[in-house]
């Protein structure tokens, strides 16, 4: 028989396990009810837009049949990127013309349709596209960008003839970064006077496939009273431009890109930070020029460039790096080309980092050009030099060292032609004394003498073993008084010689003649 107190018992117990079902219940319907609600929808428009604009734009546009707010969110979407929808514009008669040209119509009409469609109080941010139209196509979509108050504005087209820069950009308040680039064949300027007459709150202007044969002057286009808040300013193959004048006052960054019949160039910067001039300046002009004038001036690139009548750089106070290379021709360079050399140089002494790469070192080895003179760099810490490292090159290598008495890191990119015959190693290297190359640094030591005392870390790319190469480490190592690191980077080598470079390395490790205690790596 049942007692009082087990009765109790079970009846608590009957009543605790449907207690825990109707929670069960409860948690489920809450759970229901929680799946059931959109939360997404209920993020603000801005954290949307920035999901979206994470996404293709194809699939942005089909979230709008979702609801009505996802609606009001695309029309309102304000980076409208097409180019993950375009594919980059080709030469009108490419192979497939026709299929090319179908697929870019419709391309085009859903650009148009979008931007059309849009909300009229609702301004866009970013525009980018890139097609195969004709001009009054492009001008009609970069119309209905200026309406909607675009502020960013990145254009690549192709056309089947050249066409007039659109003006309707000129007078735009909003926009603040223009891109235009022609794939083919190009377009024209409008004059300075009416480029100079708009853009008053453009802050980046890139252009790209200039035809200037009508205006090869654009000496009062880019000059301090135009563009008044542009900072960065990008011209790459301006076809006809002979000379150049950039004076924009607020002016921060400066690139000129594939200007090959360049003959003058004017740069007076009181903010420019950076300046990148590659592939330009006329190497047959019979009088070519360059001047530069940037007292904030901290980054200079100047790449494959040909080589100038004369050269100008002043004020440079501020120089942190610069990268120097030139275009050379086959033709003996001029005693002129070789005094504007020296005047680049000279006008770099002020470099805390520098670059110099094959022609630079050939032209300052050639015994021909003993008239380029390199000014101390006195406040140069760390060096690089990309050289074919052949016998020819020593004279110019010992010039630079002479030239840089402070520098701390020295890398050597060596190029391995092996077109050019270099002096094979052989495993006597580290102990032999009597090679011309050896020679020759030893008696350098004392031109050298500050060069050895501050140096402390050598680093060395595509280290062959090769004469001249082991002849630089081992006088380096002699008599590098505060070197305390010497990085290898070797190339690559037929298997056969894998065993004589393992006695050398040994031979290396070990030597008793060095002044200094550097770590030595290979890597």
């Amino acid at each position: 028989m049942e007692t009082r107190s087990a009765a109790k018992k079970r009846k608590l117990l009957i009543f605790y396990n449907q207690k825990d079902q109707v929670d069960d219940d409860d948690e489920s319907e809450k759970s229901n009810r929680s799946r059931s609600i959109d939360r997404i929808s209920d993020l603000p428009d801005a954290v949307l837009h920035h999901i979206l604009f994470l996404l293709p734009i194809k699939t942005v546009a089909q979230t709008s049949v979702l609801s009505k707010r996802w609606r009001s969110i695309w029309s309102s979407f304000p980076d409208l990127d097409f180019t993950t929808l375009t594919r980059a514009p080709t030469k009108p008669h490419s192979s497939s013309s026709s299929k090319s040209l179908s697929q870019n119509s419709k391309e085009t009409d859903f650009i148009t349709q979008v931007l059309t469609l849009r909300d009229k109080h609702s301004d866009i941010r970013i525009l980018r596209f890139g097609s195969r139209l004709s001009f009054s196509r492009l001008n009609g979509l970069i119309r209905l960008a200026i309406r909607r108050n675009v502020q960013e504005l990145d254009v690549e087209v192709a056309t089947e003839d050249y066409f007039n820069f659109p003006r309707c950009v000129i007078a735009s308040d909003s926009l603040r970064i223009f891109k235009l680039k022609s794939r083919y064949p190009g377009f024209r300027l409008p004059p300075s006077s009416v480029m100079t007459s708009g853009f008053k709150s453009l802050h980046s202007l890139s252009l790209s496939r200039i035809v200037l044969y009508n205006q090869p002057s654009l000496f009062d286009m880019f000059g301090e009273s135009a563009f008044p808040m542009l900072k960065k300013l990008s011209l790459d193959a301006c076809f006809g431009l002979k000379y150049l004048r950039i004076g924009c006052r607020a002016l921060e960054d400066l690139t000129l890109e594939n200007c090959f019949q360049l003959q003058g160039l004017d740069v007076l910067g009181g903010k420019l930070e950076r300046l990148r001039i590659v592939r330009c300046f006329d190497a047959y002009a019979d009088k070519s020029w360059v001047k530069i004038d940037g007292p904030r001036l901290r980054i200079i690139l100047w790449e494959n460039n040909a080589i100038t009548d004369s050269s100008s750089l002043d004020n440079l106070s501020s120089l942190q790096e610069a990268s120097i290379g030139f275009f050379l021709l086959q033709e003996d360079i001029s005693v002129a080309k070789l005094q504007s050399v020296s005047n680049l140089f000279m006008g770099l002494y002020h470099a805390h980092c520098l670059t110099l790469d094959t022609q630079c070192i050939e032209i300052l080895s050639n015994s021909n050009y003993f008239a380029v003179y390199l000014h101390p760099f006195n406040n140069l810490k760390s060096l690089e030099l990309h050289t074919g490292f052949n016998r020819s090159n020593v004279p110019g290598l010992a010039c630079i060292f002479r030239s840089s008495p402070m520098l701390h890191t020295l890398t050597l990119n060596i190029i391995n032609d092996y077109k050019i015959e270099r002096r094979q190693w052989n495993k006597d290297l580290w102990e032999m004394s009597n090679s011309e190359e050896e020679k020759f640094w030893e008696s350098q030591t004392q031109a050298l003498k500050s060069f050895l005392q501050n140096l402390t870390v050598v680093k060395i790319q595509g280290f062959l073993e090769c004469e001249n190469e082991v002849s630089l480490a081992k006088f380096l190592l002699k008599h590098g008084k505060a070197l305390e690191e010497m990085i290898l980077c070797t190339g690559h080598c037929k298997a056969r010689y894998s065993l004589q470079r393992q006695k050398i390395r040994s031979q290396m490790m070990g030597f008793s003649w060095a002044s200094s205690n550097a770590k030595i790596a290979f890597h």
